[in-house]
């Protein structure tokens, strides 16, 4: 191979590398029946949600929370829930970002439940292997303290499901709820097969009964497909599918969200492998760095090939 090839090629391998480092990822989901909490709030609308708590976690953490709402994740989680997630930040997965919807209150728009058996239903975008196992609270649960991992009953998750099929934007499983009163919470990890990558969300429940609070409980409801195409420009997450090698986990976009383009960089881009955040920078870094050093090395191949001629 001549000098110049060798370098082309070099060149090449550096623009190819600089260039996976900014493929984009995908988040992927949040329970949509029952509703969960932010799920509820990106509803209502992030610039002014109705209900009261919605305009709290705002408060607290923001907007984009909001926008993001799919995107309630953990990418090296392998399993590893309770110890990567103290009490008390459950919700949001011990991400600052969503620690509004972390905050104590009696009042989180609530889904209307009772014991026996429920289809859950699990808003996808961007469908993957894994299991689903969703968790309800113990008698007794105080809505208006931290959730913590003891307030939920984990020996006896109420649904448990493996690879279920994607349907109308939708996983859907079926499961079997206790006899509770009043206000409750389920709990949902999404622990990915393919990834060490996990997903979490919480839905505020009512199996009535009990006081109830003063907050009417709203159809269980994810968010509209209209309603995730006019926020996606707002998002810092994908709404689409990964592009990965698995027939299985094909997605259905939206028209207008499987169009946007997306910024590499942020957490969110790693969401495809389950990487951290320093892992990405690290990649982009280390991809930048071949990407100049291929440069600087076509040019010196190229100076001393003028230099010397048709000399090999």
């Amino acid at each position: 191979m001549s000098a110049r090839r060798k370098a082309a090629a070099v060149a090449a391998l550096g623009s190819t590398a600089l260039a996976l480092s900014a493929v984009p990822a995908s988040a992927h989901g949040s329970m949509g029946d029952p509703v969960s909490r932010v799920s509820q709030c990106y509803a209502e609308g992030p610039e002014s949600p109705e209900s009261a708590a919605c305009k709290a976690a705002v408060a607290a953490g923001g907007t984009q929370a909001l926008y993001d709402w799919n995107g309630i994740r953990i990418g090296d989680a392998a399993g590893r829930h309770q110890e990567l997630i103290p009490d008390g930040k459950l919700c949001s997965a011990n991400n600052e970002e969503f620690k509004g919807l972390d905050l104590a209150r009696a009042d989180w728009p609530a889904t209307s439940v009772r014991g026996g058996s429920y289809t859950f239903k699990y808003r996808v975008t961007a469908p993957h292997k894994g299991t689903f196992k969703v968790y309800v609270t113990k008698p007794g649960y105080d809505p208006a303290k931290p959730l913590a991992w003891s307030a939920l009953d984990l020996e006896h998750p109420v649904a448990t499901a493996t690879d279920p099929a994607p349907s109308g934007g939708f996983y859907t499983f079926s499961g079997t709820l206790p006899e509770r009163s009043g206000r409750q919470l389920l709990y949902a990890v999404w622990q990915r097969s393919d990834s060490p990558e996990a997903f979490y969300s919480c839905s505020d429940v009512d199996f009535g009964g009990g006081d109830g609070g003063t907050t009417p409980a709203p159809s269980a409801s994810a968010p509209s497909d209209e309603q995730i195409s006019a926020g996606a420009d707002k998002s810092t997450v994908e709404h689409h599918g990964h592009g990965d090698d698995d027939a299985s986990t094909s997605a259905e976009p939206t028209a207008a969200a499987a169009n946007r383009p997306k910024a590499a960089g942020t957490s969110a881009d790693l969401a495809e492998t389950g990487a951290s955040t320093g892992t990405s920078y690290l990649a982009i870094g280390g991809a930048a760095a071949l990407a100049v050093g291929s440069a600087a090395l076509f040019l010196s191949v190229r100076r001393r090939a003028a230099g010397g001629g048709h000399r090999r």
